[in-house]
């Protein structure tokens, strides 16, 4: 019954910034490993980021401009940077059960719980 909630998509120009938030509950701070997620009309759900309770990693579509974090209170942000139209999707946070040595994965079948995506938007 773990739950997760998406927040902070919206309309962007190129260029732009946007930061997704994922609340968490319940509360487990670190325990969970979560990932960002996206899929575009007409492709496959793609992994962007994921943060464990030691390390993160990225995709390289988005290493250098997307940086994900958790607070304190288990929220975990994507922090989006220079953004670009091909980066227009429906945004999702999962959350996954720890890996061996901490490691996060990127890929969807490693993540059981999912929030219900948030839009963003990067046109002109």
């Amino acid at each position: 019954q773990l739950q997760l909630e998406e927040s902070g998509g919206g309309l962007v120009q190129p260029g732009g910034t946007l930061r997704l938030s994922c609340a968490v509950s319940p509360f487990t701070w670190d325990y969970w490993n979560i990932g960002w997620f996206r899929q575009a009309p007409g492709k496959e759900r793609e992994g962007l980021s994921c943060i464990s309770s030691t390390s993160t990693n990225y995709a390289d579509a988005v290493k250098g401009r997307f940086t994900i974090s958790r607070d304190a209170d288990g929220t975990v942000y994507l922090q989006m940077n220079s953004l670009k139209p091909e980066d227009t999707a429906v945004y999702y946070c999962a959350a996954g059960r720890p890996l061996s040595y901490s490691y996060c994965s990127l890929y969807q079948e490693d993540f059981g719980s999912w929030g219900q995506g948030t839009q963003v938007t990067v046109s002109s």
